[in-house]
């Protein structure tokens, strides 16, 4: 018997809304991850992208646990001597809380042009508005 692997034309995303509200940062960013990189699919393949759309709503009020609202640091470097920047969870909750669930799913997809590709299909939005109700999205609760 022969494996079975989809062609790339075969693959049809689905399209998810995630509400954050009241839910764990790294709880909600592996399931997230799981979804955009398809591993909940039994069509699931390593070197294809078949994974779905993934819409997150309600960024600013996902949870930290512990002390991390004020012992997470945000590292960027500009690549020049003495470029390191970082700021604590709380600075950039308040100015881009995008950006927490953004990195938190980035962390656990693969570095490689598969998973730059997955990352475009993560769409979030800090209200519960968002442009993508013509896609018709299912909505997902996750466990907290």
């Amino acid at each position: 018997m022969r494996t079975y692997f989809p062609k790339q034309g075969d693959i049809e995303p689905n399209w998810f809304v995630i509400d954050a509200d009241g839910k764990v940062l790294g709880r909600i960013a592996t399931e997230i991850a799981r979804i955009i990189s398809g591993k909940n699919k039994p069509t699931y393949t390593p070197f294809l992208d078949t994974g779905d759309h993934v819409i997150v709503i309600n960024a600013e009020k996902v949870l930290l646990t512990g002390k991390k609202e004020t012992d997470k640091f945000y590292r960027s470097h500009s690549l020049y001597p003495g470029g390191l920047k970082q700021k604590e969870a709380r600075f950039v909750r308040a100015e881009k809380p995008e950006q927490m669930i953004e990195e938190a799913v980035w962390g656990m997809l693969p570095k490689n042009k598969i998973g730059r590709k997955m990352l475009k299909k993560l769409k979030v939005y800090r209200g519960t508005a968002h442009p993508h109700q013509a896609q018709k999205p299912e909505v997902l609760d996750p466990a907290k």
